[in-house]
């Protein structure tokens, strides 16, 4: 077996599942058959009175992502996953979301600053044949947000059948900069997904407590609903902006040739400077934008590295390494030969950004990350007592925190688990100002919703909630594993 081409063979064996083709696909050269590369359909909506309308319908569909077997799937406004909405800061969007589903779903629009019944949340359940209709202003600089379902206790089922999506938000500034802006030629969303299937092509979601503890980690990869495709570039300058859509998987990006490329931003746009790296590291709900040469024409993988998984794990990490979960794979081809000149080069300068002093924050608050002992044994019920921010399990019907509109906090979130948890915060875009007493990555240092605390860790970071309030509906605070957050590692906000 090529180890380059390897991908949690093993897992298999370990927890004695039956996967589809596991040998088959990844013992051999994966790249052997040639698989066209999927750029989702972008959506602008229609402006109609100055308002941006948006018409999305929740719906059951069907793919093939192995020959001749068919998938059962969700997606929006297609089988799987949905269109890559567009719009620009100070548009008013109308967004008209229909449930066709059969059973009840919610759409969460995250990464967004925006009124608390807009969120799409789990209070804002969209039940079937019903249409949710939520508007809002865009207040988010430029930057690649995306949606999702954040249905109660069932986010993490409905987002592994397909319910997600991206979102570019554009403004002024980011327009008037000289790098590759043009969608699906030299702009390129990519969204990572793993999955595991059954031996008939469906779904094999949960099994087993492990995959619950460690949150879902599958056998395959998909890149925007497809394994292992090959992507033909246009430009020697390609951009790509990286969600990690996967339920549970960290990510260790780079190139199988160790090629530098350029950061330009992450979760909440655009970063100050560019920052040049060979490899960038990527958690669930967390996304990157990359620029990368291709001009010495030659074909290139994208893989994920070992060194995805925290080292300092213990016993969780050699279980986690022992079922393959931080191996090193490949993700997909990309074939530069016929890509054509760009003609510019990422600027040195990308934005600037608004000096936050922590001197200024009026409040601060820690957030304490848990695993229950009955999870290690197994033990707990499905109604999430296993995981634990500051003791306490989600509970609908309770509210954490009671923040200030328009005042800075600094939130120091403590991991006291043997797991590394993604932290998100909703309805803001915070800045990180420390990890374990040191200062941020370089890339680290822009603006972020969801922020890698490893284990036995802890990150301060300062946000601010602007422009809206609510005194009576929350917003959401959790780990973005979301095995996790359907199981209780997830709170509750008000913004008065």
């Amino acid at each position: 077996m090529k180890r380059r081409n390897f991908l949690l063979a093993g897992a298999a064996s370990t927890l004695g599942v039956a996967f589809l083709g596991t040998q088959s696909l990844y013992a051999n050269d994966i790249f052997e058959e040639e698989r066209a590369f999927n750029i989702p359909p972008l959506y602008e909506g229609e402006v109609v009175n100055g308002k941006r309308i948006f018409n999305l319908e929740l719906q059951r569909g069907e793919m093939e992502f192995f020959k001749g077997l068919k998938t059962q799937t969700i997606g929006i406004n297609g089988a799987f996953l949905g269109p890559t909405l567009r719009a620009k800061k100070g548009d008013f969007i109308n967004i008209n979301v229909k449930n066709s589903l059969g059973y009840d779903s919610t759409l969460h629009w995250h990464g967004f600053e925006l009124p608390a019944r807009m969120d799409g949340g789990p209070h804002q359940i969209i039940e079937n044949n019903t249409t949710w209709k939520p508007e809002f202003a865009v207040t988010n600089r430029a930057s690649f947000l995306w949606y999702h379902s954040h249905l109660f206790h069932q986010t993490g089922n409905q987002v592994y059948k397909g319910l997600a999506g991206m979102f570019i938000i554009d403004d002024d500034e980011s327009q008037k900069l000289p790098l590759p802006n043009e969608y699906g030629i030299d702009d390129i969303p990519i969204v990572l997904q793993d999955r595991n299937f059954n031996s008939d092509g469906s779904f094999r979601y949960i099994s087993s407590m492990p995959e619950v503890m460690m949150g879902l980690h599958g056998n395959y990869v998909l890149i925007n609903g497809v394994i292992a495709p090959t992507f033909k570039a246009k430009k020697k300058l390609t951009r790509f902006r990286i969600l990690n859509g996967s339920n549970a998987r960290f990510y260790m990006l780079g190139f199988s040739d160790y090629r530098k490329f350029k950061i330009i931003a992450t979760d909440g746009g655009l970063l100050e400077k560019p920052v040049s790296s060979k490899q960038v590291r990527l958690a669930p709900g967390e996304r990157v934008e990359i620029v990368v040469d291709l001009n010495d024409g030659k074909d290139v993988v994208l893989k994920s590295f070992k060194g995805a998984t925290s080292q300092n794990m213990g016993m969780m990490g050699m279980m986690m390494g022992n079922m393959g979960f931080d191996a090193e794979f490949d993700l997909m081809k990309i074939k530069a030969g016929e890509a054509k000149s760009s003609g510019t080069d990422v600027p040195s300068v990308l934005s600037i950004h608004p000096k936050w002093n922590p001197k200024d924050a009026r409040a601060g608050r820690d957030m304490v990350l848990s695993m229950g002992m009955g999870m290690m044994m197994g033990g707990g019920n499905s109604n999430g007592d296993r995981f634990f921010i500051n003791d306490k399990a989600m509970d609908m019907n309770r509210i954490d925190v009671v923040a200030k509109k328009d005042t800075f906090e600094i939130w120091k979130i403590i991991n006291k688990s043997p797991m590394s948890h993604p932290f998100h915060i909703h309805n803001t875009q915070f800045k990180i100002l420390a990890i374990n007493g040191r200062h941020p990555n370089a890339y680290e240092q822009g603006f972020k919703d969801t922020v890698i605390v490893d284990p036995m860790s802890e990150a301060y970071v300062m946000l601010s909630f602007k422009n809206y309030s609510d005194n009576k509906i929350p917003y959401m605070f959790h780990c973005h594993i979301l095995e996790h957050e359907d199981r209780g590692m997830m709170g509750q906000f008000l913004v008065t």
